[in-house]
């Protein structure tokens, strides 16, 4: 792992802080009805307005959401997938939200999954330009040479 990945994996745990702490903002001052009638009550049960990193789906974040498999393809192919997804989520978001103190931080950290999206992008270029280009699928770069 090089110092870059250390740094995007950093940052990514620095938006799970940001998306956090606008989830409070939003939901810090609500009051007991407006928490039923949005929906938010299941959550508010367990958490009040805590921030607890939850997807939408109610599964919450954990270890398991990270995929290492040891093999530098299949684990940067992982990565280029989460980053995908991630920038999907954002533009789910920004289809939703109409308030720009929320619009403006998710069209940010949308741009960083693009840049993220990018650099791994060439970091699968440079591990396939190592390998043999005719049969970089054949084997474990990692343990097999």
């Amino acid at each position: 792992m090089c110092n870059t990945d250390y740094d995007t994996g950093t940052e990514e745990l620095a938006h799970i802080e940001m998306i956090g702490t606008i989830i409070y903002q939003l939901t810090r001052d609500l009051s007991l009805k407006e928490i039923k009638d949005s929906g938010f009550d299941t959550y508010f049960v367990d958490h009040t307005t805590g921030v607890y990193p939850i997807a939408a789906s109610g599964v919450p974040f954990s270890a398991e959401t990270f995929q290492s498999t040891g093999d530098a393809i299949a684990d940067i192919h992982e990565d280029l997938a989460a980053e995908q997804k991630a920038r999907l989520t954002y533009d789910n978001i920004l289809r939703l939200a109409d308030d720009p103190d929320v619009r403006d931080p998710i069209k940010f950290l949308r741009e960083r999954e693009i840049v993220h999206y990018q650099r791994f992008g060439e970091g699968l270029r440079l591990i396939q330009d190592m390998l043999d280009s005719k049969n970089f699928y054949a084997f474990n770069p990692s343990f097999d040479k």
